[in-house]
C-alpha cells in the first residue's frame, strides 16, 4: 500500500484543544497553516528546529521577554507560540506579534505544560501518516483520526466524550470539555483517569459492569456529572470504552446511536493499530534506503521531511551485554520508541528505526549550525542521561552529512564508533566518531587479524607458540617491557617478577622471537601487534 506523510494544520488543533487548552490573544489563526511538531522553549538550548512548529514559552513571563520570544519564532519560522494566562502582555507584545505575523495562544489557568505537551502532540500525530484511496475514510472520518470521532459522537448525544483504553488512558476527546466537570478536565489534561476517580469507579464495579454488558452502562459518581459508558470490542477482544458526560440518561434512540458509534470506534482503533504498524515499517524502509544510499536515497529523504540542504547527522545506539536473548529484543524495541520521542522533541522531521539491533537516528540540525555533530552528542548524551544505569546503551554519531548523498558516510562513521564504544576502546556512553578514529581503526585492523591466519614465521607468533609448548610468559614480558618504554624495574614490577628474572627473559625472547629489540620499527610492529591482540 503507497503511503504519504501529511502534516496536521493550525485549523485543527485550534478546533480540538482550543476550548480546553488554550486561545488565540494576539494575531489571526490562519486555519490552513501546517504544524510539523511541539517545541519546549529553552533559551540555552539550541538543538531544537522551530520550523512550523507550536513553541511553548516555557518560564518566559512578562511583556519584554514574549516579544523576545516572538522575534526569535519568527526568524525561525514557528507557526505560533504558548504562553501562561493570565498576564499583561501590553501593546508591546502586540506590536511584536503583528510585525513578526506569529500567532499567540495563552494557555488556560490550571494546565500544565507537560499536559499540553502531550495533547499537542497526540493530536500531531493524528495525521502523520495517511493511506490515500478508497480506505480512507470509515463512514466519512479518516481513518483512525479519533478526535473528529469523539467530535461526531458528542454531537450525536449531546454530551462531551473521551475514548479510552483498558487503562483508562484518554486516546482521543471531542470539544466542549470544560461543561462537564472539574474530574473531566483533570482527566483530558492528564490523558488519563486520575487515580482518586479510578479507584471510586473501582469500588462502584464500574468497569466490570461495563466490559460485560453488551450496552451503555450509566455511571454515577458522587460530586461528578453522571457518566454514560460503552465498552469498544473487537470480537472477544475488549479495545478501550467510550465515556460521555450526561446531565439525564440517553433515550433509546441516543442509547442505539452510542452502540453503532462503538462498532466505529472499534473500526477506527483497529485501523489505527494497524495503521501505526504500516506507519513503523514504511519509516523502517525509508531510512534503510536513505542509509543505504543509491538511486532512491534522496526521494526517501524526502518522504521522510529532509531536503536536499539538510545538514544532518546520523546517531547508532546499541545494547551491550548479551545479544541472544528474548528479553533483548523486546528491551531494544522499547529503546528505539523511546529515542524516537526524545529525538522527536529535539527535531520534528527526526527519523528514528531500529536495524539489525541497532537504533538509527537522523538528527537535522537547525539551519545555520556549524557544529552539528557537537549538537548531536548533546543530544544522545542527554538520552543516555534519562534512561540511566538501567538501560546499557551506547551511541556512536557519524560527521554530519549535507543531503541524502552523504547520510551513508556518516552512517558508516556512526556504526564504528558504536563499535569502539561496544568493545570498550573508550571510556563514557556517547561518543563522536571524529573522537575515536583511531580506536575504530584499531578495531578495524584487530577484525581483518582475527579473520586471516597470520605466518608461523611472524615473531609474536612463534613466541605465543613457545610460551603455549613451554608454559613460559615470554610475550607477556615483551608487552610489559614495552608499556615500560623499556624500564625493566617498571615492568618487572607490573608482571611481580625479579628484575634478574625479567632480562633472563628479555634475552630469551629475543632468541625466540628473532628480534631487534635496538631497532625502533622493529618495536613498532610488534608493539602494534600486540596492541591489536588485546
Amino acid at each position: 500500500m503507497d503511503m504519504s506523510v501529511h502534516r496536521p494544520r493550525l485549523g485543527r488543533i485550534l478546533d480540538d484543544l482550543g476550548s480546553t487548552l488554550f486561545e488565540a490573544v494576539i494575531g489571526r489563526p490562519d486555519p490552513a497553516r501546517e504544524v510539523g511538531g511541539v517545541i519546549i522553549y529553552d533559551p540555552y538550548d539550541d538543538n531544537a528546529t522551530w520550523h512550523d512548529a507550536v513553541v511553548l514559552g516555557v518560564g518566559v513571563h512578562g511583556p519584554e521577554e514574549v516579544g523576545e520570544l516572538l522575534t526569535e519564532a519568527a526568524g525561525e519560522h514557528a507557526a505560533a507560540v504558548v504562553v501562561r494566562l493570565p498576564g499583561e502582555l501590553g501593546e508591546q507584545v502586540r506590536a511584536a506579534a503583528e510585525s513578526t505575523g506569529v500567532l499567540v495562544l495563552g494557555l488556560t489557568p490550571g494546565a500544565s505544560w507537560a499536559q499540553v505537551a502531550a495533547l499537542l502532540r497526540a493530536l500531531l500525530s493524528v495525521d502523520d501518516v495517511a493511506a490515500p484511496g478508497p480506505f480512507e475514510t470509515l463512514a466519512g472520518i479518516p481513518s483512525g483520526d479519533l478526535f473528529t470521532l469523539a467530535n461526531a459522537i458528542a454531537a450525536l448525544l449531546d454530551g462531551p466524550v473521551t475514548v479510552e483504553d483498558r487503562n483508562t488512558r484518554v486516546l482521543a476527546f471531542s470539544q466542549g470539555q470544560d461543561k462537564a466537570d472539574a474530574g473531566r478536565v483533570a482527566t483530558v489534561l492528564g490523558r488519563q483517569v486520575p487515580v482518586e476517580y479510578r479507584q471510586a469507579l473501582d469500588d462502584l464495579g464500574a468497569f466490570r459492569k461495563i466490559y460485560r454488558s453488551p450496552g451503555p452502562i450509566h455511571v454515577s459518581v458522587p460530586g461528578l456529572m453522571p457518566r454514560v459508558a460503552m465498552a469498544v470490542r473487537a470480537g472477544d477482544e475488549i479495545l478501550g470504552s467510550i465515556w460521555v458526560a450526561v446531565r439525564e440518561p440517553l433515550s433509546p434512540e441516543r442509547e442505539s446511536a452510542l452502540r453503532d458509534a462503538a462498532k466505529l470506534v472499534a473500526l477506527h482503533l483497529l485501523r489505527r493499530r494497524a495503521g501505526a504498524d504500516v506507519e513503523r515499517r514504511l519509516r523502517t524502509d525509508l531510512l534503510a534506503t536513505v542509509l543505504e544510499g543509491g538511486s532512491g536515497a534522496s526521494e526517501a529523504a524526502l518522504r521522510l521531511g529532509l531536503t536536499t540542504r539538510s545538514t544532518c547527522c546520523v546517531l547508532a545506539l546499541a545494547l551491550t551485554g548479551d545479544p541472544l536473548t528474548a528479553d533483548r529484543v523486546a528491551e531494544e524495541h522499547r529503546i528505539a520508541d523511546a529515542l524516537a520521542l526524545h529525538m522527536a522533541a529535539m527535531h520534528p522531521r527526526t527519523a528514528t528505526a531500529l536495524l539489525g539491533g541497532v537504533v538509527y537516528a537522523i538528527l537535522p540540525s537547525r539551519p545555520g549550525r556549524t557544529d552539528a555533530e557537537r549538537s548531536a552528542v548533546r543530544v544522545a548524551e542527554g538520552f543516555i542521561a534519562r534512561v540511566g544505569e538501567r538501560v546499557p546503551a551506547v551511541v556512536g554519531i557519524g560527521r554530519a552529512a549535507v543531503g541524502a548523498a552523504e547520510l551513508p558516510r556518516s552512517r558508516a562513521d556512526a556504526d564504528r564508533a558504536l563499535r569502539a564504544l561496544r568493545r570498550g576502546r573508550v571510556e563514557g556512553r556517547v561518543a563522536a566518531y571524529g573522537e575515536v578514529y583511531m580506536e575504530s581503526l584499531f578495531a578495524d585492523l584487530a577484525d581483518r587479524v582475527n579473520d586471516e591466519e597470520i605466518p608461523a614465521l611472524d615473531p609474536i607468533v612463534r613466541l605465543r607458540a613457545y610460551d603455549a609448548k613451554n608454559r613460559t610468559r615470554l610475550t607477556e614480558t615483551l608487552s610489559a617491557w614495552l608499556d615500560a618504554f623499556g624500564d625493566v624495574n617498571t615492568a618487572s614490577l607490573a608482571i611481580n617478577v625479579h628484575p634478574n628474572t625479567f632480562r633472563y627473559r628479555m634475552r630469551r625472547l629475543a632468541d625466540v622471537g628473532e628480534l631487534d629489540l635496538t631497532d625502533p620499527e622493529t618495536r613498532f610492529r610488534v608493539m602494534f601487534q600486540l596492541r591489536l591482540g588485546r
